[in-house]
């Protein structure tokens, strides 16, 4: 409905379609407004009321910068839903008053002129002043100023004022620069550097930012690149092989004395494929109903562990696609334990399967499903009778017993590999994009809420995403946050990181 429509044009049944329409989306906005609304009441709330003793002054300051964090986005969401709600009502929202920058710090000028100096009427403009604004930019390590200086021209016939307009920023009126920006998300989500210890590192570099204004900037952030991450994730959708993973991460919501587990779901185009892409999903619960309602409508072969929560999922649309690593796994750490004959037999053949993989990394699907149905089938057509046999020879209930009964009743889904020259023999693809997450949990400890752990999921997808496709996530988030105020939704998937070029190599 954001097309303009001539209702001149309209007759009485097509008019009363349009208010329809438009009576539905009035009405969808007005529900999400209500609840972001009640959303940031509750937030609002714990962020003033009497912080739980059952938190230590570290997890509160932690759980602190989360909330600012929520409270950001969630004011930037309800701007937006009050334009499209009010698009001719503009009230400027009243601001605390900026102290000026430091003047000690470097300065770099950047000048904004009009396209044409020659007014309409056809005379020329006289330059009659300026407006300058600052914005605050970051170069690890050191920070300077952009003056942006936007001169006044004026017509002394008909005095018209002709001005370069605003250059559009992420953050409206906001002193941060895009890379500065991008140094603060890259650090907090790349580098797993909690706002607090920023704060500190930005102090040495010459210049104090509140933990809150960098609260702030991260929630607007978090707001104003979520489309780039449905973007990717449809993208995804149109691969036809996917691995997927999961690993906990406690949350503390607002007003809870105690954290719970929840959990991230990753998903990855594999190695094979031509798009080099992660994206993970934040849930509250490890439920098989999160990887359906990310998957939705999606056809193909799955490459996953055995976790239940998947399983719902098979059948007519989705493939089953074992991972090779679980298996190992298994009779490895039957080896350690024990040194078991059995167990090293099994890592040798599982050993050989896996260098005729390394072999045919570089080879084309036909030619690698080639030498899997000639070389690979050999040898697990050769193990899959071997671990038979073995097995009648066990004890139930040994850990000999459990490791070969952990391939014989996955067998059929962890050969299926070598019927497809385009699916991975393993998970570890997946299971590499997940590390990130394990090792940043040990330092900012839990996810405040729902929202802030969707926020980190949809910006690490894209810092993640950058580092599979070679590039450093600071230039991309610094190039992404400058362009896209001005970049046509149409085209977001210029922005995504398997697409994205840097701009001196364009």
């Amino acid at each position: 409905m954001n097309e303009a429509v001539d209702l001149q044009q309209l007759d009485e049944q097509q008019l009363r379609v349009l208010a329809a329409q438009l009576q539905n989306q009035i009405q969808t906005i007005s529900l999400a407004y209500d609840k972001l609304k009640h959303e940031m009441a509750i937030l609002k709330r714990h962020k003033y009321a009497r912080t739980s003793e059952a938190l230590n002054p570290h997890q509160r300051s932690l759980l602190d910068e989360i909330t600012q964090e929520d409270i950001a986005a969630i004011e930037e969401q309800l701007a937006r839903h009050e334009q499209q709600l009010q698009p001719e009502k503009r009230e400027e929202k009243k601001r605390p008053k900026r102290a000026p920058l430091p003047p000690e710090l470097p300065r770099r000028t950047i000048e904004h002129e009009p396209d044409s100096t020659r007014c309409e009427c056809g005379c020329q403009l006289k330059r009659v002043g300026e407006d300058v604004s600052e914005k605050l930019d970051y170069i690890p390590g050191t920070f300077t100023v952009e003056r942006h200086v936007r001169g006044k021209w004026v017509c002394d016939s008909c005095e018209t004022l002709t001005q370069a307009p605003v250059p559009p920023q992420v953050i409206d009126k906001g002193i941060p620069t895009a890379g500065l920006l991008a140094q603060v998300l890259v650090a907090k989500y790349g580098d797993h550097l909690p706002l607090y210890r920023q704060e500190k590192i930005f102090a040495r570099a010459g210049l104090e930012i509140a933990r809150s204004t960098l609260a702030d900037w991260v929630g607007r952030c978090g707001v104003a690149l979520e489309p780039l991450v449905d973007a990717m994730r449809d993208e995804l959708h149109q691969q036809s092989v996917l691995h997927a993973d999961e690993t906990p991460v406690a949350m503390l919501s607002p007003g809870k004395k105690k954290t719970h587990k929840a959990y991230v779901w990753a998903y990855t185009s594999t190695s094979f494929s031509g798009m080099e892409a992660v994206v993970y999903d934040f849930a509250p619960s490890r439920s098989g109903e999160n990887a359906r309602q990310f998957l939705q409508d999606w056809q193909g072969k799955l490459v996953c562990d055995d976790y239940s929560g998947y399983k719902a999922s098979f059948g007519e649309r989705i493939t089953e696609i074992g991972c090779m690593a679980h298996a190992r796994r298994k009779f490895f750490d039957l080896h350690v334990a024990n040194q078991s004959t059995l167990a090293a037999y099994a890592l040798d053949q599982i050993g050989f399967l896996y260098r005729i993989e390394k072999q045919t990394k570089e080879l084309g699907e036909d030619e690698r499903l080639r030498v899997r149905q000639t070389q690979s089938k050999a040898i697990l057509d050769e193990l899959h009778e071997w671990l038979i046999r073995q097995r009648q020879q066990v004890p139930d209930g040994s850990g000999t017993a459990r490791a070969i009964d952990y391939s014989l009743k996955r067998w059929e889904a962890l050969t299926r590999y070598c019927d497809d020259g385009g699916v991975p023999i393993d998970n570890n693809r997946v299971e590499n994009q997940i590390r990130p997450w394990a090792i940043g949990r040990n330092n900012w400890l839990f996810a405040g809420s729902l929202r802030s752990g969707q926020r980190a999921a949809n910006v690490m997808s894209l810092i993640q995403s950058a580092k599979l496709n070679g590039h450093d996530p600071y230039a991309y988030l610094k190039d992404v946050l400058d362009r896209l105020p001005t970049h046509k939704n149409n085209r977001l998937e210029e922005l995504l990181p398997h697409n994205w070029r840097e701009p001196d190599k364009v």
